[in-house]
């Protein structure tokens, strides 16, 4: 089979399923199963495919007909211009994160900070940021044991092992060291509410890095309280929360001595991010 009947067969087969980027994730497919770049395979669509990588892409599409997530099928997701190796033990990666880091880098760009990244998952915040904060250190933790490892293999991907420590901890056993930054993005979402999320996060995703308790708010709440402790006079908490949760934050930033430094919306005009500063 050649390279334009196979990406139009698999396009077909998505499509059926409702996989809206079917044509799109059917020339992905198959240039993760010939080993290629997505540009390499376009530019010569009459290459014949053989029977090894036909059949890998035949296994490729079947897994993502189930909606289970292109970025797990490909181990990769980019984020902040770099290509991040993830795993079903980790969060995708999302494009609305992007803002977060993006904010960070213009408050923190000439200075020398410790931050710590609170759930740490594939790294992609810490390491992003550290990667612009030339002069500045930080610790990851986070209680899954599989997701270290993911973010361990991210920051040595790109170099930056030597100025991230790693732990496979609860954040609340976290003493004796204070950060200038503490940045999160929890998991925010009501537990009634996962149940709604489409079949390609529900399905795949980790339960526990969206799980949020019965209001969303249950880590939040955890990651402020602890703030207070391990966050220096002046210094920063960044947080990533779900929708309509706003106030409900920044009331308790505010019972906990935080003042709000300033909000960032999603691309649906949606608060997504809040900075606080402890006072």
């Amino acid at each position: 089979m050649k390279v334009l009947k196979a990406i139009k067969a698999g396009s077909k087969l998505l499509k059926e399923k409702n996989i809206s980027t079917y044509i799109l994730d059917s020339e992905l497919l198959l240039s993760k199963s010939l080993n290629k770049s997505r540009e390499e395979i376009l530019i010569n669509l009459e290459q014949n495919i053989n029977k090894k990588a036909l059949k890998d892409f035949n296994k490729y599409l079947l897994r993502r007909s189930k909606k289970e997530p292109i970025a797990y099928l490909l181990g990769e997701k980019e984020f902040w211009s770099k290509k991040f190796f993830v795993n079903k033990d980790t969060l995708i990666p999302r494009p609305e994160t992007e803002l977060l880091v993006n904010k960070l880098v213009t408050i923190f760009k000439k200075k020398e900070i410790t931050i710590l990244d609170i759930g740490t998952g594939s790294g992609c915040i810490i390491v992003s940021l550290l990667s612009e904060l030339k002069n500045s250190n930080g610790m990851a933790v986070d209680i899954s044991r599989d997701a270290i490892l993911v973010a361990k293999k991210n920051a040595c991907k790109f170099k930056l092992s030597d100025r991230i420590k790693f732990l496979h901890k609860p954040f609340e056993e976290l003493y004796g060291k204070k950060f200038d930054l503490i940045v999160s993005n929890p998991p925010y979402i009501k537990r009634k509410d996962i149940k709604n999320l489409s079949d390609d996060i529900k399905k795949f995703e980790p339960k526990m890095a969206l799980d949020g308790g019965n209001d969303g708010l249950d880590l939040i709440k955890k990651i402020i309280y602890k703030s207070k402790k391990i966050l220096k006079i002046n210094g920063t908490l960044a947080l990533e929360i779900g929708n309509e949760q706003i106030k409900k934050v920044s009331k308790i930033l505010i019972d906990n001595k935080f003042r709000i430094k300033c909000v960032i919306k999603n691309y649906e005009n949606n608060v997504r991010c809040v900075f606080a500063e402890r006072r």
